[in-house]
């Protein structure tokens, strides 16, 4: 099977029977590529992703928001660092969100998300996002204290309600022409354990160990569980859900390559026109321009 029709596989239609179970971390549809095919692979995409940036930028209707949300260890910076890589920077900005601060902590929680959306032309990634609301909240509801939100406001339905805030978010930006691809990485636990074993056994990659990453581990199954009720609730035909099998890195960042190529080629993007007028205009100075030799 191609995995352009791999797509289709991951990316969750119906909500109402998502059960994260169903997808295993390890997946690759079949396909063995090795090291250097899925290289190649991914080479011919990015050409085609910084040709759909043109074009995007040029016709200037649509943005693209891509949504990163995923375990620690399980691969968003090499997504953004090895996918994101062809693209024209002056057009591509990605934000990473972390813990909010006092200013962000003081509005509403769809509030800091919406200060980084891309505009008409550009193409915005979320590295984490606002869904860090009903997922770390959620595992962590100390930390919904600290959002001094009303008490009387804060009742056992605050996730449901979280949920409808977050849908009629994403349907108003696709109403207003921002194309929403959600991505979320899928790696196994003991795919984490050893991508944390070997963040503390090499050098180079000591820094992005945290200690807090090892008391996550243990809250597994909660994560789980958010990250079950996240997709069922939030993924919409405008705004979709991919389960991205991550503990084979190359193939997870082929899949969200070619999840974006689809996306951005169903627009049918094209560079402006230029009126006849402007065009004998143009001629003229094309004329003049070749004279000067």
């Amino acid at each position: 099977m191609k995995l352009e029709k791999l797509i289709k596989r991951f990316r969750v239609d119906d909500p109402d029977h998502f059960r994260l179970a169903s997808f295993d971390p390890g997946d690759t549809g079949g396909l063995d590529l090795d090291k250097d095919e899925a290289k190649a692979e991914l080479a011919g995409d990015l050409d085609r992703l910084a040709d759909l940036q043109e074009r995007l930028y040029a016709d200037d209707r649509w943005s693209l928001l891509i949504v990163l949300q995923a375990m620690d260890a399980a691969g968003k910076d090499g997504v953004i660092k090895h996918v994101m890589t062809g693209l024209n920077p002056q057009g591509c900005v990605v934000h990473s969100f972390k813990a909010p601060s006092p200013d962000e902590l003081d509005h509403d929680f769809l509030w800091r998300a919406a200060q980084y959306l891309p505009p008409r032309g550009d193409i915005g990634i979320f590295n984490r996002s606002h869904y860090e609301e009903v997922l770390v909240v959620r595992v962590h509801p100390e930390f919904l204290e600290r959002q001094r939100i009303p008490k009387d406001l804060i009742g056992k339905d605050i996730w449901k309600e979280r949920f409808k805030s977050i849908r009629a978010f994403e349907r108003h930006l696709a109403r207003s022409g921002t194309v929403i691809l959600k991505f979320f990485l899928h790696v196994s636990k003991e795919e984490q354990r050893n991508r944390f074993l070997a963040r503390l056994e090499q050098p180079a990659k000591r820094w992005k160990f945290s200690m807090g990453d090892v008391a996550e581990r243990k809250l597994w199954d909660k994560y789980m569980a958010a990250y079950e009720d996240m997709v069922r609730a939030t993924s919409r035909p405008h705004a979709p859900w991919y389960v991205v099998p991550a503990n084979n890195k190359p193939f997870a960042r082929l899949v969200v390559a070619k999840a974006m190529i689809e996306a951005l080629d169903n627009l049918d993007l094209k560079f402006p026109k230029v009126d006849p007028a402007a065009l004998k205009e143009m001629e003229k100075v094309r004329k003049a321009l070749l004279a000067e030799k």
